[in-house]
């Protein structure tokens, strides 16, 4: 079963796919979201989010600057306020 992703900015939806986790800079430090994951919500800080396609794959790093991160039915939401890719 797959992830689903979203980056989010102000400006513009910077990626949409299924992905198998992805690592989140939260404010109260990282967290690892899966498929099936409970409910969630955080603060996120400065840092890199961490993509991993597939399971043992190297990661992917996107910088993200502030915002929130959602997990709910529909997967997990990163509405940064800045992404520099």
């Amino acid at each position: 079963m797959a992830l689903h992703f979203e980056l989010v900015t102000p400006a513009k939806l910077v990626r949409s796919e299924d992905v198998y986790m992805v690592v989140v800079p939260g404010s109260e430090g990282e967290f690892g979201v899966l498929e099936g994951h409970a409910p969630f919500m955080s603060t996120i800080r400065d840092g890199a989010v961490q993509i991993y396609r597939t399971a043992g794959s190297a990661p992917e790093s996107i910088m993200v600057q502030g915002g929130f991160a959602e997990v709910g039915d529909a997967g997990l939401t990163v509405l940064a306020e800045h992404v520099s890719e």
